[in-house]
């Protein structure tokens, strides 16, 4: 291994980090496969560029946030955050298998955490890895265990959700509103690739959104418990088999009651990191847009 440099990254980057994240996070996919779970499967060439568009985004729109490992010309590693008022997320955190344990992580991390500073609240999605997991910790983030439901959902055994209706335009005004009070910072600069993940759907009387699809739950927000339970009803009848709800943390009970419930099963996947906040209790978080 030659000279390590760690720099901001630049647009030209954003494919060879997608490269980098996808190996690192198949290899650990692989290394903690359960049995009956889905078998770990690299990127799709759709979820590649989905990856590589918010990326692209980010760099602009959070230049500082978004650092890359590199060794002589070649990239090892990547880290990206961005910040949403109060609130700062790490959306990835990756360094080529078997680089892992020469300080390339620490040093990501550290030049990602600069720009997380000016924030009070921050969050992460976190894999299972060991070494990623200590030096949350050592950052300050509380972990809470989170679990993902996977499986073809049995109808029968769920309610019709009451008042919602699809999302609309002059909806995000209030959504804005409805995130800040819950994470400290809106989606408004996300909208465009939630909505790739999924269609929007809101409660009438502008208690909570989702957006999801066929496949997942990309993102659901409420101000309540029975809000949240009505808007999660709403996905699980539309899904299709194969359907799968991911980061549903230690605090999300009644999402995790209605996943069983629906004959999904269960399989833990990582931690939610939160530092200076409570994590939300009424939220499914999007894996890098938190």
């Amino acid at each position: 291994m030659g000279r390590m440099l760690i720099r901001a990254m630049t647009a030209e980057d954003v494919a060879a980090c997608e490269r980098v994240s996808d190996e690192a996070f198949h290899t650990s996919d692989v290394a903690l496969h359960r049995t009956g779970d889905p078998p770990p499967a690299p990127r799709t060439r759709q979820h590649s560029a989905r990856w590589i568009a918010r990326t692209l985004t980010m760099v602009l729109t959070d230049p500082d946030g978004c650092v890359v490992a590199e060794d002589g010309e070649e990239v090892v590693g990547v880290a990206t955050g961005f910040r949403r008022d109060a609130l700062w997320c790490l959306a990835t955190y990756a360094v080529r298998p078997g680089l892992q344990d020469g300080g390339i992580g620490r040093a990501l991390l550290d030049a990602a955490l600069v720009h997380a500073r000016p924030c009070a609240r921050w969050m992460v999605s976190a894999s299972a890895d060991p070494r990623a997991l200590h030096r949350y910790e050592e950052a300050g983030f509380g972990l809470l265990p989170q679990s993902m439901f996977f499986g073809a959902v049995d109808r029968d055994r769920v309610l019709p959700p009451v008042g919602l209706r699809p999302g609309r335009d002059e909806d995000h005004r209030w959504i804005d509103e409805l995130d800040s009070a819950i994470r400290g910072g809106t989606h408004a600069p996300d909208r465009a690739t939630l909505a790739v993940s999924g269609s929007l759907v809101v409660a009438e009387d502008r208690s909570g959104y989702v957006y999801a699809g066929p496949g997942t739950v990309a993102l659901l927000a409420a101000r309540d418990q029975s809000t949240a339970e009505s808007l999660l009803r709403g996905a699980l009848l539309d899904a299709e088999p194969g359907f799968e709800l991911h980061h549903v943390s230690a605090v999300n009970g009644w999402a995790r009651d209605l996943a069983l419930r629906a004959g999904l099963a269960e399989s833990p996947r990582g931690f939610l990191g939160v530092r200076g906040m409570a994590a939300p209790t009424s939220y499914v978080h999007h894996g890098a847009l938190l």
